[in-house]
């Protein structure tokens, strides 16, 4: 079995691939999903965070996201204790998914799939490209935010043109290319090298 990666910056359509390629059969694993899920249900990872962030990093047993994010947000080092934490839970838990599926590829969809090493257990990766602007545009209208609050989101990220420079194929959501023809193409692609995997 193939194991496929998603990533892209934040507002490139990373959901939107993913959804497409789920309506042609392939199983998906939601790496950010799989990561807001563990914090709450893994207790050796509610102990972590618990232990480092203190008891109000949950609310009757509830992780208390919008406190936890006010405290790392602004904090570098307290965002990396968090990644440190969070990412070898998730990609222990997304090693077990993948052990269940039987598709011929499977795609593992994150953010953040350079940065956490977790990009290291797969065999290829597809990067979701669009133009900052559009992304900025597309964060803005989805999230009710404004531009500073996306362009420091965007500064936390890895830098488009390394990220897509590290990836195997890359989609175009620039709204000029079609998205559903790429796909397409690159699923029958991904299915042929599944095929000589084997």
């Amino acid at each position: 079995m193939l194991k496929v990666g998603i990533t892209g910056g934040i507002g490139s359509g990373k959901t939107t691939v993913t959804r497409i390629f789920s309506l042609l059969g392939v199983p998906i694993y939601d790496a950010d999903s799989a990561a807001k899920r563990l914090m709450n249900e893994d207790a050796a990872l509610k102990a972590s965070i618990a232990a480092t962030f203190g008891p109000l990093a949950y609310t009757h047993g509830s992780l208390d996201r919008a406190w936890l994010a006010s405290q790392v947000f602004n904090d570098p080092s307290k965002l990396a204790q968090l990644n440190a934490m969070v990412h070898p839970a998730t990609i222990v838990d997304a090693k077990a998914w993948m052990d269940q599926q039987s598709a011929p590829y499977i795609i593992k969809e994150a953010a953040l799939l350079f940065e956490s090493g977790s990009h290291k257990g797969l065999d290829k990766v597809i990067g979701v490209s669009a133009p900052e602007s559009l992304r900025i545009q597309r964060v803005i209208e989805r999230e009710h935010t404004h531009e500073t609050e996306v362009r420091k989101r965007i500064d936390k990220q890895m830098p488009e043109a390394e990220k897509m420079g590290r990836c195997d194929f890359i989609l175009y959501n620039d709204g000029k290319e079609m998205l559903i023809p790429q796909v397409n193409a690159l699923h029958e692609k991904l299915l042929a090298l599944a095929a000589s995997h084997a």
